[in-house]
């Protein structure tokens, strides 16, 4: 072995300085105590620089010992301090009025800049927000359909779930394993003394031994007699439930439990001796380090009195109001405790007035001490003398009079003494006659010219005496005021206001507020339509409906044009409405916007809607002369002749609708009518017209097929239907169509065949897999149809149709619950799926989720009927009447258009003419 020596234990070498190479000597650390120490001198330094350099065979370095370079200007104007400025900026900062001015334009400039585009800013963000978040989504996001599903697993499903294994250190305890099996040889010695000692004695000394020998048998009838125990007292708690933990049992009385527990709770619980104590010690510490804290002697008092021990709370306090004369939550502490004999607390009162004659709760505390109104009438009084503008005093002494002119002198004494209180200005206006309120109304304005009440409050009283053309301008001056006083409330505080005096009953000073302050610090430049819109929507959902119609009577007003504000101000009526106010608003609208096809028909049907036919039809007669040609207008004059069985005037707007205005749409609605009146004849000359004019038009195709399929000439039919999708290859409707009659002929062959043609045409389409699935199932060929949704949930997994046929008619009644989850899992919102999940739920009996699931069906698509005809069909058998016709009264307002079992009885020509109710209830009867 080498005798070199380890590195760190050889010495240092000749004339070595720590830190040198790299200029780190002389420093001292904060390790080092006493004086700092000195580093070598310039001389040494040149010393064993030259003695290292002449070792080594070098010159001598020029750090120290060479000829000292003229340093460098240190005092480089360069290198000034910053804060140090010369030259132009000696002088310092000289902040006046100008520059105050200058810099308060400019920060209105950039404000209005920033406002300019703040919406579409603000829009714009959020939409990018909601992209990244969607692209990056947090891991709670990606498992709260996961997490969501959860609150629909049983307890068997829940304890069913196998045990996680620990995978932790696998590999580890794998080595670790394999290093623990592996044998040695053991000395025989070893063998020999383990096999001693392993040998057990059979008997067991009853004696205690002398303390080093221990005593199992005393352990083992401990342990024993332990058990018998708690067995015996677990089997004596019969009447509650036993739950043991940790060797212990515990009774609960079901019955007594919740009773008790309610009572502990109304009465604030009890606290435990140990938590008093301790508290006790801590305030007392508190109370004796301090002894002018006035809290501290409250809370000592309280605990006391929550222990129990009123009179000595009574003495604390008592000393709290010696240490501390002039804490007023000590004296109001001790006038509460000792309420109970009045006597005493007006003499406590008294002493803490006497002290503190300025505090206004010491005066209220003793006039709810004076049991008589004269009583309270003389302390308040006394109060006064010492606090003249206490506003709450002169309330209290106003509210204990009852004469009304005694009142008066009052207000007017108490006006003159506080002039700058709001609230005793307003009431004394209130109480007075009209004249001498207005009086008093403009002394308050010159008292308090900042008050934006008192201008409100004049508005009021304008609209009280019947004066509603003054409400605008009072309200005008007003703003005018406030704007030269630099008082004017933000422009959703004036909302707020006009809501206020709404839920009051002032609705034409609620008007007047909104007409006056809406455009507050908007400029024109703004969105001020799509704001004024919000806030109207926003006050339509606090329900105050007067706001919300005065916000868009102001809108309109600005926007006379617009039929979207038109639009909303129609839909404000329909639903909170009267509706002669609705028809009127629908009238100016017509008027303001003649060229709005949708606002005509809005007014048009509304009028038919309540039963208003004639003003329905001269609504429609004006609309023509303003849109000539209009296809939509002339359906719906069609619709409503209909409606009202003129047959005749029917079949004359619809020629004069193929003359004017010949859509495939005018030929359709008028081959439909035809049929409908049974000449067949007559519809199907009318839709060979069109055909040959509109050949790509699959509805025509379809209602020629429909009308062959009528007269029973199925050859017809399903050539027609066949030459349609040739002419239509897009239009999956009559494929359907086509292999439905195929299917009813027995040719099942071809109508797989045309579907198959179709799924060509249009690949990944839902109803084109499902109607394939159908066929195959009714053709009694459940695996083909097993095999066709498997390969139609690849390609379109995120349709509710195909989950929903899948779970209700291919999947036993034990899985569809399994399979509704795995559903809901790949599509989260459908309302197909939701109604098959509620059906699953129905059949189950559990009819709250079922009711529940069926509200968000049609909760998230008001339009599809079938979820209203299941929901309807659900209520039928366990729903109360209150429940039908609330649900009844929503379908008429929802007026849905979609839905198979929906369209398949809508669109029946025998049902032709039948409203939505009748409609409902035959679809609930072919609902299976």
């Amino acid at each position: 072995m080498s005798g070199r020596r380890d590195f760190l234990s050889m010495p240092a070498p000749e004339n070595y300085v720590a830190g040198l190479g790299r200029g780190a000597t002389g420093f001292t650390t904060r390790s080092d105590l006493g004086p700092a120490r000195e580093g070598p001198s310039e001389e040494q330094m040149k010393e064993m620089l030259a003695k290292r350099a002449a070792q080594l065979g070098q010159a001598a370095p020029s750090a120290y010992g060479a000829v000292d370079k003229k340093d460098e200007d240190e005092d480089d104007d360069r290198f000034q301090d910053p804060d140090n400025e010369v030259g132009l900026f000696s002088s310092g900062m000289n902040y006046d009025r100008e520059d105050d001015e200058a810099d308060r334009i400019y920060q209105e400039v950039d404000e209005k800049m920033d406002k300019r585009r703040r919406a579409r800013r603000e829009a714009r963000e959020k939409k990018e927000r909601e992209e990244y978040e969607r692209n990056n989504p947090k891991i709670q996001q990606q498992f709260a359909d996961l997490k969501r599903a959860l609150g629909s697993v049983s307890e068997e499903e829940w304890a069913a779930l196998p045990e996680v294994g620990d995978m932790t250190g696998k590999t580890k305890r794998a080595r670790e394993a394999r290093m623990n099996n592996r044998f040695y040889a053991v000395p025989d010695s070893v063998i020999a003394g383990s096999a001693q000692a392993g040998q057990l004695e059979t008997s067991i000394s009853a004696d205690s031994g002398d303390g080093t020998m221990t005593n199992f048998a005393s352990i083992g009838a401990a342990q024993q007699s332990a058990l018998q125990v708690r067995l015996d007292s677990a089997a004596s708690n019969n009447a509650g439930t036993q739950t043991s933990v940790s060797g212990t049992s515990t009774t609960v009385d079901p019955r007594g439990y919740i009773t008790a527990l309610e009572k502990s709770q109304a009465m604030g619980g009890e606290a435990p001796v140990e938590d008093i104590n301790r508290a006790r010690v801590l305030l007392e510490s508190a109370v004796k380090t301090n002894l002018q804290n006035g809290p501290g002697h409250v809370a000592l008092c309280r605990l006391e009195e929550l222990a129990g021990k009123i009179h000595t709370a009574k003495k604390v306090i008592a000393r709290g109001c010696e240490l501390c004369p002039h804490s007023i939550v000590c004296w109001i502490e001790n006038i509460r405790i000792n309420r109970e004999q009045v006597h005493n607390a007006k003499i406590i009162a008294a002493n803490a007035i006497k002290l503190n004659p300025k505090s206004i709760k010491l005066w209220l505390a003793a006039i709810e001490l004076e049991q008589t109104v004269a009583g309270r009438k003389k302390v308040t009084r006394q109060g006064l003398d010492h606090n003249p503008q206490s506003v709450e005093l002169w309330k209290t002494l106003i509210n204990d009079t009852e004469d009304l002119e005694n009142v008066r002198l009052l207000f007017a004494k108490a006006t003159e003494t506080v002039r700058l209180s709001e609230e005793l200005w307003i009431s004394y206006a209130r109480v007075s006659e009209p004249e001498n309120a207005q009086q008093i109304l403009n002394a308050a304005r010159k008292a308090i010219p900042t008050s934006w009440a008192v201008w409100i409050q004049a508005c009021r009283l304008q609209e009280q005496l019947g004066k509603t053309e003054l409400t605008d301008r009072v309200m005008e001056r007003a703003v005018k005021a406030l704007v030269k006083e630099d008082a004017m409330l933000k422009r959703e505080d004036w909302i707020t206001q006009a809501e206020i005096c709404e839920d009051e009953g002032a609705v034409l000073t609620c008007s007047a507020i909104i007409k006056a302050t809406l455009s507050w610090k908007l400029d024109e430049d703004d969105e001020r339509r799509d704001v004024w819109l919000q806030d109207s929507k926003n006050s339509i959902a606090r329900g105050k409906y007067a706001t919300a119609r005065a916000v868009l009577a102001h809108c309109i007003r600005v926007f006379p044009t617009s039929k979207t504000v038109w639009h909303a101000a129609a839909d404000l009526e329909k639903r909170h409405g009267t509706t002669e106010d609705l028809l009127n608003v629908l009238e100016r609208a017509v008027n303001s916007c003649p060229k709005s096809e949708s606002l005509w028909l809005m007014y048009a049907r509304e009028a038919y809607q309540f039963g208003e036919v004639d003003r329905a039809r001269t609504v429609l007669a004006r609309s023509f002369q303003q849109l000539p040609g209009n296809e939509n207008l002339y359906t719906k004059a069609v619709d409503f002749e209909v409606d009202s069985g003129r047959y005749q005037e029917a079949r004359g707007f619809l020629a004069m609708a193929r003359q004017s205005a010949a859509t495939d749409r005018i030929f359709m609605k008028s081959a439909v009518l035809e049929r409908q009146l049974g000449d067949l004849d007559a519809a199907l000359d009318l839709t060979n017209q069109a055909i040959q004019t509109w050949p790509g038009s699959w509805k025509l195709h379809a209602i020629k097929g429909q009308l062959y399929e009528t007269m029973s000439k199925l050859k017809e039919a399903q050539e027609a239907y066949s030459i349609g999708t040739r002419a239509a290859p897009k239009a999956i409707h009559l494929f359907l169509l086509l292999s439905r009659i195929q299917e009813r002929q027995g040719a099942v062959v071809k109508a797989r065949s045309t579907l198959d043609r179709a799924r060509q045409q249009n690949p990944k389409n839902p109803v084109l897999l499902c109607e394939a699935v159908r066929l195959e199932r009714r053709a009694g060929n459940v695996p083909a149809a097993q095999q066709l949704m498997a390969v139609a949930l690849q390609e379109c997994p995120n349709s509710g149709l195909l989950w929903s046929e899948k779970i209700m008619h291919l999947e036993v009644r034990t899985q569809r619950k399994p399979r509704a989850l795995e559903a809901i899992k790949k599509v989260e919102n459908d309302p197909q799926l939701f109604v098959t999940v509620a059906r699953i739920f129905w059949s189950e009996r559990r009819l709250e989720k079922a009711d529940t699931w069926f509200t968000k069906a049609i909760l998230l698509d008001a339009d599809y009927g079938d979820g209203w005809v299941w929901y309807y069909k659900f209520l039928e058998q366990h729903g109360t009447e209150e429940k039908k016709s609330e649900v009844l009264s929503k379908i008429l307002m929802a007026e849905p258009k979609h839905g198979e079992i929906w369209q398949s009885v809508a669109k029946d020509p025998k049902n032709a003419g039948k409203g939505l109710e009748d409609v409902l209830k035959m679809a609930v009867e072919k609902a299976e």
